[in-house]
């Protein structure tokens, strides 16, 4: 089992960016622009590892490898986008590593590429890029190549000996639990649990009891053995089971208007375990989003441009309008799910204004945006 602290330690250490691992500062998927990058860097890494895996560390300044961490990002729908854009795709898995350096709501993102033998193309156009382009790793730099190319083998051992030093051990394992209990969420109400004598899961957060059930806030959810933090979140809810196979998030969300508030099912992930050593994570769904009048949420989306553009015009807010101000971010959410479609581009006209005077509003548009990440990847 590989540590993947470990394993990002080992590629920044490898001289720089080479033909089987990229950098970034940090990736943009809300925008074509971002996206296209993206799937740029998947298919040409792809390409020039057909028999390893290849790596995206995400966080770490370009120039200097400093760990700088990026928030937390659910990547639940991300091979749905690599399918809907690649041909032959391969399989990704996003996963949020924990450094002890960065703070809480930091991580450093790890993006795996496994081999798939078969030449990856993009499917359709995205930004400048045709549909049929191929990419390849020229060093550093993911360039285009022509259609008739050869693949071939260059990077497999130098690979597999930077993950065999990866490799977990049970003292790094005790280390991670005691951390995590003892030290990083001394705070908060936590747990741990052993699956298959082999992986440990911890989990923390403030909990709260409703007719037998336990829910948690402020949830933090880390797969010790690999460093990866399974789930994390400020501000939404969540109930938690678990057996002697698996593990099972039921994420819930808190949505409403005019002080009218309730939990809604979001989203359930299971992760299973197996006696050969191996896990699996399965994602599902569950989110029935409310409804609400036509006609009264007309007036009250009419009501939040209004607020949005005094924020463009830099007009003071009046104390009530600050209040909704707060309520603004789940407010667009709730007229997006309602067929207002232009709420989602109002709401990111928001984003500089909110992160410039309400810190808690703008983690409020960063929980709403991962909402509707998930709701349009479904």
């Amino acid at each position: 089992m590989i540590n993947k602290r470990l394993l990002i330690k080992n590629l920044l250490a490898h001289n720089d960016e080479s033909s089987f691992y990229d950098k970034k500062r940090q990736i943009d998927l809300g925008s074509k622009e971002g996206k296209a990058k993206f799937l740029k860097h998947i298919c040409a890494l792809s390409n020039s590892n057909p028999n390893n895996n290849s790596y995206i560390v995400i966080g770490v300044e370009d120039e200097t490898n400093e760990i700088r961490g990026v928030d937390f990002f659910d990547d639940s729908k991300l091979q749905n986008l690599v399918n809907a854009y690649l041909s032959n795709p391969p399989l990704i898995a996003y996963e949020n590593v924990m450094f002890p350096s960065l703070p809480e709501d930091k991580v450093v993102g790890l993006v795996t590429i496994r081999p798939n033998g078969e030449i990856t193309s993009l499917r359709k156009n995205i930004w400048k890029y045709w549909g049929g382009s191929i990419f390849l790793r020229d060093g550093s730099i993911s360039m285009p190549k022509d259609f008739d190319i050869e693949i071939t083998d260059v990077n497999s051992e130098v690979v597999q000996a930077i993950e065999n030093k990866a490799k977990n051990n049970i003292e790094l394992t005790l280390d991670g639990v005691i951390d995590f209990i003892n030290h990083r969420h001394a705070h908060l109400d936590s747990d741990y649990k052993v699956f298959k004598e082999l992986f440990v899961v911890c989990w923390a957060g403030n909990t709260k009891e409703v007719k037998e059930n336990t829910y948690y806030s402020r949830v933090d959810i880390e797969l010790i053995n690999e460093q990866v933090r399974l789930f994390y979140s400020a501000l939404d809810e969540v109930s938690i089971s678990f057996t002697e196979d698996y593990f099972q998030i039921v994420e819930y969300v808190h949505l409403g208007i005019n002080n009218k508030y309730r939990y809604y099912p979001l989203e359930e992930v299971t992760i299973s375990f197996k006696d050969n050593g191996f896990y699996s994570i399965d994602t599902q769904l569950i989110f029935e989003p409310p409804k609400y009048d036509p006609k009264s949420l007309y007036h009250i989306y009419n009501a939040n441009l209004a607020l949005l553009n005094k924020l463009k015009k830099k007009i003071p807010l009046r104390a009530n309008e600050a209040q909704d101000l707060k309520d603004f971010p789940e407010t667009m959410l709730i007229c997006y799910l309602n067929d207002f479609p232009d709420a989602r581009k109002k709401l990111e006209e928001a984003k500089p204004y909110l992160k410039q005077i309400d810190l808690n509003a703008y983690q409020s548009f960063k929980e709403t945006t991962r909402i509707l990440r998930k709701v349009k990847y479904s």
